[in-house]
């Protein structure tokens, strides 16, 4: 590997296994026992994520309103499914910002918009709260992951809901329509349009 770019990267293992001690038997983790894979090696420079120069096309760009249940000027709230969750979404700025070059303007209108969508996901029957995550080095989009935890599902609280998501049963094509056409009105209350991906 070439010149490693800091400190912090030259103490890493890498390619050695780290212990997955620190996470058994905490509340929220979903599994008793794990194996890590060993720690890869350093991608430099960074791949360009979609829409980026360089990098892949971007989705978002190509069909603006592909699995989109709701919009405005601003933000597309995208639904992905059927999950093992009741509801999982995304929502994506319009254009192409980082969090770090989100316009003041369009910055103003995220805290009500985060709002707004927890509120519609909270609106889904047997639904307990909304998590909200903020990763994502797929787009050039700004985006915020929407979870539905389901009332009593203490377990889920945490990280760990992203993988419960993944190994729970999917939820019924009819009962899934019916999750994102709820979200999508609520949405449609507080202004925007429900889009043709909530039917």
């Amino acid at each position: 590997m070439s010149e490693l770019p800091s400190d912090y990267h030259r103490r890493l293992p890498y390619g050695e296994r780290l212990s997955a001690a620190p996470l058994l038997g905490h509340p929220f983790f979903p599994f008793e026992q794990v194996t890590v894979a060993p720690l890869a090696e350093l991608t430099l420079p960074e791949p360009p994520r979609a829409g980026a120069p360089g990098g892949a096309e971007c989705p978002t760009c190509v069909e603006p309103t592909k699995d989109a249940v709701w919009g405005d000027e601003q933000w597309l709230l995208k639904v992905f499914g059927p999950t093992g969750l009741p509801l999982v979404a995304l929502l994506v700025s319009r254009e192409h910002y980082r969090l770090d070059t989100l316009p003041a303007e369009l910055t103003a209108t995220l805290g009500p918009v985060l709002q707004r969508v927890a509120g519609a996901v909270g609106r889904i029957d047997g639904v307990g709260r909304t998590h909200i995550n903020r990763w994502g080095d797929g787009s050039e989009h700004f985006h915020m992951w929407f979870q539905a935890r389901p009332v009593g599902m203490m377990q889920l609280r945490g990280a760990g809901i992203a993988f419960w998501n993944d190994m729970l049963p999917n939820v019924p094509e009819a009962e899934f329509a019916a999750n994102k056409r709820t979200v999508a009105a609520a949405l449609g209350e507080g202004g925007g349009s429900v889009l043709p991906g909530a039917q």
